[in-house]
């Protein structure tokens, strides 16, 4: 697991809040990376887009139409937090894919930061926006009279785990991963199953390029539907 231990980038000191770490360069490289998509690989915006602004549009396009399908149309004024959130993260996550680099998004201090925005943003827009019909949410209409109670329970606590699965998910995924690539390189420089170990590593490559991708569409999916909570607590 040493390939997720977060080391200062200048000398072999302790790690404190101030210290530059691979984690804070390559959560930069991912700031950066998305920055150079969609403002310097669109600024020309040709009538006949390039490839990469052709890349660029189809994300705007993809994110824009999640939050309106799920969200409805009173959400899409949140759109640039959520599209950023995605683009952030998709990146983070791809670039975690290159040799000799760092996977910001397999700590759950990153994601749970991530996740703790969204939670505590959602609450918080849904109190200021609906007042106390925000507890609503928590209150199943359809349900028999006696059972609402109990359900209520349930829906408070399943309501305070978000955060921790909303992290956990993406965290897990990325980690579980790249520990199993890793386990397949370690075998690798045995001559007898070599060959089935590079294959092994391709195809777990592959599906990891895979994962990087779903897990950043799954973490804004399920931003857009907290989102739709708190503009429509009601059940």
């Amino acid at each position: 697991m040493d390939q997720f231990i977060v080391r200062p980038l200048f000398g072999d000191g302790p790690v404190h809040w101030y210290t530059p770490t691979n984690v804070t360069l390559w959560l930069a490289l991912a700031v950066l990376a998305v920055w150079l998509l969609f403002v310097v690989g669109t600024s020309g915006r040709a009538l006949i887009p390039s490839r990469i602004q052709s890349m660029a549009e189809l994300t705007y396009g993809m994110v824009h139409k999640m939050i309106e399908d799920v969200s409805g149309k009173e959400g899409l004024r949140y759109f640039p937090y959520i599209f950023t959130l995605f683009c952030f993260i998709l990146f983070a996550n791809m670039l975690g894919l290159l040799p000799k680099s760092f996977t910001t998004t397999s700590h759950i201090a990153v994601t749970g930061v991530l996740a703790l925005l969204v939670f505590l943003g959602v609450t918080i827009l849904g109190f200021v926006r609906n007042g106390a019909h925000f507890l609503g949410l928590f209150w199943v209409h359809s349900a028999p009279l006696a059972l609402r109670p109990v359900l209520a329970v349930i829906e408070v606590i399943s309501y305070f785990v978000r955060p921790v699965s909303h992290s956990i998910r993406l965290a897990g995924n990325l980690l579980a991963g790249h520990a199993v690539i890793k386990v397949f390189a370690a075998f690798a420089a045995i001559t007898v199953i070599a060959p089935v170990s590079i294959l092994a590593i391709i195809g777990m490559f592959a599906f990891e390029i895979m994962v990087a991708v779903i897990q950043a569409y799954v973490f804004t999916i399920l931003t857009c539907v907290y989102l739709k909570d708190a503009l429509h607590p009601a059940h």
